[in-house]
């Protein structure tokens, strides 16, 4: 069969599909940031051991998806999403009700292993089932539904914990995530493509880490790493400073604060074609540039520089992560669900080390020092994005010679 073109109906079900199950997943990975000032009182903890409740998460999240990557290469992609879906959602319900902190930390690591399944295996579909010119357009979609996944559930949660509780809030984006997971199996195509591998763990690890060997790979992991880590330090430790003078917002507030990912759904679709168009090299370091740029903008004490400056970095931000993942299914040569969650390994540890080195920086040096690691992160993958520039020309050069 074909490859799924951009204007089909089916196409639209696959956006509309990944979209759910984007929103799920990021509603529930990301619950527990804008709570943080609230786990803090509640169980008595420091903002850098709070932000625990996410790096633990997120560090599990990456060790599995190296697994339900290379699952998905046996089992299929579609068995494996949805699985994952339905055991997070769940989950995410029962986490409401921990009672010590201990416990909490326990669940949201169980949700980190569970909630693999989708983002190891989704680029791997998008790029196996859509056709090559619409791939970019069809990632940034997926990675809309991503921000607003994320987006909606830090909503949601500030929304709910100062109207009833953060255990609330919780159990409400659990059962929104259970509708989001029922919505993903029922309209999904099945794979098309997909050829399934034989459970041979000897064979599947040798696939997985001769990775590491295609050129220009690990660059783009590590820019993964450094993207997420300077992102998950601003949003981390943003409701810290709002909440506290001169600015004391409420809950509700900070939470829609959040809101300024819609730019990102937009980023992320809009700059994944001008990559199309334009090269993913210009596109990416631009969108570096632009997330510094609203970085710097967070340093203001007026408040609505620094919502502008929140908006623009994530612009910035989705954009980078857009086509990162874009050109991770174009640089590996096989086995690309086991790409596809190496890079995602690496950018869930950059979640996991810059969210928690984040609150080190902040505790001693304030939101200064937090936007200073940030500028630091940004500064070295520009660097490393010129270098994977130069390894794509080679690679076009070498193809065009034996064409």
């Amino acid at each position: 069969m074909g490859y799924i073109q951009r204007g089909t109906r089916t196409f639209n079900m696959v956006n509309i599909a990944l979209f759910a199950g984007g929103f799920n997943t990021f509603a529930i990975l990301w619950a527990t940031q804008p709570l943080l000032p609230e786990i803090v009182k509640e169980f008595n903890v420091s903002p850098t051991i709070s932000s625990l409740s996410l790096s633990s998460t997120t560090i599990a999240l990456a060790i599995s998806l190296l697994i339900a990557g290379s699952l998905s290469e046996v089992f299929g992609r579609k068995p494996i999403m949805a699985i994952s879906l339905f055991v997070s959602s769940i989950l995410a319900i029962l986490t409401a009700f921990s009672p010590s902190y201990n416990l909490l930390i326990l669940c949201r690591i169980l949700q980190g292993i569970s909630l693999a399944g989708l983002p190891a295996v989704a680029m791997a579909y998008l790029g196996e089932e859509i056709d090559p010119q619409s791939l970019g357009m069809a990632m940034g979609l997926y990675i809309s539904g991503n921000s607003i996944g994320g987006m909606s559930g830090r909503i949601i949660g500030g929304f709910l914990t100062d109207l009833f509780s953060w255990r609330i809030a919780l159990v409400g984006i659990g059962i929104i995530s259970l509708i989001a997971s029922f919505i993903f199996w029922y309209i999904l195509p099945k794979s098309t493509h997909f050829i399934p591998r034989k459970l041979e763990v000897k064979k599947l690890s040798a696939s997985l880490f001769s990775q590491f060997k295609q050129p220009g790979l690990l660059y783009i992991f590590l820019i993964g790493f450094l993207l997420m880590g300077g992102f998950v330090s601003l949003y981390n430790y943003i409701g810290f400073e709002l909440i506290a003078p001169p600015y004391s917002l409420s809950q509700t507030f900070v939470g829609f604060i959040f809101i300024v990912y819609a730019v990102g759904t937009f980023s992320s679709t809009w700059m994944g074609m001008q990559a199309d168009q334009y090269g993913k090299k210009k596109i990416l370091q631009l969108s570096l540039f632009i997330l510094l740029i609203g970085a710097f903008m967070t340093l203001y004490t007026f408040l609505w520089l620094k919502i502008v400056g929140i908006a623009i970095f994530t612009f910035g931000f989705f954009a980078g992560h857009s086509i990162a993942s874009s050109w991770v299914g174009q640089l590996a040569t096989h086995d690309k669900a086991q790409a596809s969650s190496l890079y995602l390994f690496f950018y869930y540890a950059g979640s996991s080390v810059g969210g928690t080195f984040g609150g080190i920086f902040y505790s001693n040096f304030d939101w200064y020092g937090v936007i200073s690691m940030i500028t630091l992160f940004a500064v070295i993958a520009i660097i490393i994005s010129i270098r994977i520039g130069y390894i794509e020309q080679k690679i076009t050069n070498f193809k065009g010679t034996y064409v």
